[in-house]
């Protein structure tokens, strides 16, 4: 059986995607790209722009794709980012994969001083439109709720629209118009489960199923001491469920484990973020992460891939984490260190 194709989602450090193990994210581009990981990806929220991050890594790769993951739809407009990924597009030779998400009100409101409102039919238009301004060589036009545009040149690029999906009225969204799914935080024994909803969505509009992509986050963490590596996804995941108590992050984890979620979110409210991670148990450490030593993980992440709706599994490294356990958890989770 051959090896599962892995992507990797470049870590941040103080905010900027930028690992401390290598000089620059164009070196770190060629070093995942040796490992043999199929695709990169960096995320968006405060202190480095996706888009900059992706191209210093195209210039200096020649295989792996790029992907933003992800960045949200209310801070650009959809001709912005269909601008921004269409450059990255030509930067890259045809790798680059846009990911969109509804973002949350804490960033959109609060550092960006725009309305989070309506974020589902936000999402809807922006892909809309992203895909038609990208797919036509001819003039665009369009009229929804929220974005019009009339007789713009298409930028005639063929780049794939993935979106961050969790809730299930976005997740039908997702089934509608999107070419994938990027699934965080959604418990791995429950993907085929709620796949369903976006494959409901996509025959509904006419869609192979088939055509979908789905490439779920793995927070992951490697140690030779693999109760510690354990340890960095309880951490992990109790900031999680602490940070969003009332948002739809933490609702997708209580759905699954309620009364271990509102004791972590009370633990964590209470100021003790210890006894919030003690709170995670064994089980959901399995559910949300992948951690242990090399061996162990690799198990573990193997059995994500294998999923039979998970195409692309994504290593995540904690956020904070990559000092401790980033280079080794990312060095040997790759497809080329599997005989080591």
């Amino acid at each position: 059986m051959s090896e599962p194709a892995i992507g990797v989602v470049i870590p941040k450090v103080g905010g900027l995607a930028q690992p401390p193990a290598v000089d620059d994210l164009g070196a770190f581009g060629q070093w995942v790209e040796e490992l043999g990981y199929e695709s990169v990806w960096t995320s968006e929220g405060w202190g480095s722009d996706s888009f900059v991050d992706l191209t210093a890594i195209a210039r200096h790769t020649d295989r792996v794709r790029v992907g933003t993951a992800v960045v949200n739809v209310f801070t650009r407009t959809p001709a912005g980012l269909a601008m921004a990924i269409a450059s990255l597009d030509r930067e890259a030779d045809g790798r680059a994969v846009l990911g969109l998400g509804a973002g949350h009100p804490k960033l959109v409101e609060n550092l960006h001083d725009i309305t989070y409102e309506r974020p589902l039919r936000r999402m809807h238009e922006t892909i809309e439109l992203v895909r038609a301004l990208l797919g036509s060589d001819e003039d665009v036009s369009y009229e929804g709720q929220l974005f019009e545009a009339t007789d713009f040149p298409g930028l005639d690029r063929d780049v794939p629209i993935y979106s961050a999906a969790l809730g299930e009225t976005n997740r039908r969204v997702t089934g509608l118009f999107s070419d994938g799914w990027l699934p965080y935080h959604v418990p791995f024994s429950q993907l085929e489960t709620a796949f369903e909803t976006v494959a409901t969505a996509a025959e509904e509009a006419g869609r192979d199923v088939d055509d979908l992509v789905v490439n779920p986050f793995v927070p992951a963490a490697v140690s030779d001491d693999s109760t510690a590596a354990r340890d960095v996804i309880r951490e992990n995941l109790a900031g999680y469920i602490g940070a969003f108590t009332d948002d739809s992050y933490k609702n997708v984890v209580h759905a699954a484990y309620p009364d271990e979620t509102e004791a972590i979110a009370d633990q964590w409210r209470s100021g003790d973020e210890s006894a919030a991670a003690a709170a995670v148990t064994d089980e959901m450490v399995d559910d949300f992460g992948v951690a242990g030593t090399a061996e162990e993980a690799r198990a573990r992440l193997d059995e994500i891939a294998n999923n039979p709706v998970v195409d692309v599994p994504l290593v995540v490294v904690p956020h904070g984490t990559y000092d401790a356990v980033g280079e080794a958890t990312i060095r040997a989770l790759a497809p080329n260190s599997r005989d080591d």
